[in-house]
């Protein structure tokens, strides 16, 4: 590189001020210094990149040209000195991935808890179905996961949190249809029902084929909602039923009206959320302090539909 950070920031003052003297003086530099400097960068990029008039200056073809280069360098190299006088001075930053099913009804106490516990974090959520967090995690694009647990192999610490339990959602009218009473329910006895699930793709629709013993030829399920409340408007008008996690119970049935849930009986069909980061991750503080705020919103988050 034959340029430097130094002459680009010359070079802008003076396109903005158009006027090497008013430049130097933004700059905190002596004339002749600043022109030494802006000389190099027209001979390191091959032509001049001021028109001088008597009474103005005016950027060439090639000056607009490099102008707008040097702009996006010198607005990275700004924000990444930002970052690092922020990270210098305590602050911190994290990323977190969180699947779809999870994210609208966690996230709200989640992100006020961890704002509560550290002000300086900074936080970003990339949500995304389970396998491509994962591949997120191995590539190092997020730091840690929210997902259904468990995932197997040895590539991921998992750290269960807490346990969300399936109701059995639909319309009173369908409810009713049911010749099974609630306390003798079970995920089985719903193989000759109408199933409306989440597209493919969604690890809650693996869970709930699992739970009902069912896959994904039988002639009783539909799948291809791309979202839980999506499903909740469906089975809420009569097109079947589906299977609705205690997360996301409340807000669905606050904002669906006609939307009923029932309890199975004993045992009752659940899956374990869980945050997951890489084996390989150190300062494992972080990690724990994380998986006790989600904890702590999840378990409350399920509790109000228990009690």
């Amino acid at each position: 590189m034959n340029f430097t950070f130094r002459q680009l920031q010359y070079f802008r003052a003076v396109a903005e001020q158009r006027n090497f003297g008013r430049a130097a003086q933004v700059c905190h530099v002596s004339q002749p210094a600043l022109s030494v400097q802006i000389k190099a960068l027209e001979e390191s990029m091959g032509g001049p990149l001021f028109e001088r008039q008597a009474r103005d200056i005016l950027l060439t073809p090639l000056g607009r040209d490099v102008l707008e280069y040097a702009q996006q360098v010198l607005n990275v190299a700004e924000r990444l000195d930002r970052f690092a006088r922020d990270h210098s001075g305590g602050h911190r930053s994290l990323s977190i991935g969180i699947i779809p099913t999870v994210a609208p009804y966690l996230l709200p106490g989640v992100l006020a808890g961890l704002r509560a516990a550290d002000v300086s974090l900074r936080v970003q959520i990339r949500e995304a179905r389970t396998e491509r967090l994962l591949a997120m995690l191995r590539t190092g694009e997020i730091d840690a996961a929210v997902l259904a647990l468990p995932l197997g192999g040895g590539a991921f610490h998992e750290e269960p949190l807490f346990e969300d339990r399936f109701l059995l959602a639909g319309s009173q009218t369908r409810l009713n249809r049911l010749t099974v009473s609630p306390e003798a329910l079970r995920p089985l006895d719903l193989k000759a029902a109408q199933l409306i699930l989440l597209e493919d793709g969604h690890c809650l629709t693996d869970q709930a084929l699992d739970v009902c013993g069912q896959d994904r030829t039988s002639g009783h399920i539909n799948m291809g909602a791309s979202s839980l409340a999506t499903l909740s408007r469906l089975v809420a008008e009569g097109f079947g039923l589906t299977l609705m996690p205690e997360l996301a119970a409340q807000a669905e049935t606050d904002a669906v009206p006609g939307l009923q849930l029932l309890r199975f009986g004993a045992p009752q069909p659940a899956r374990t959320i869980g945050l997951v980061r890489r084996t390989s991750t150190g300062g494992e503080a972080w990690f724990d302090r994380l998986a006790q705020v989600i904890r702590q919103v999840g378990e409350e988050v399920v509790a109000k539909t228990r009690s």
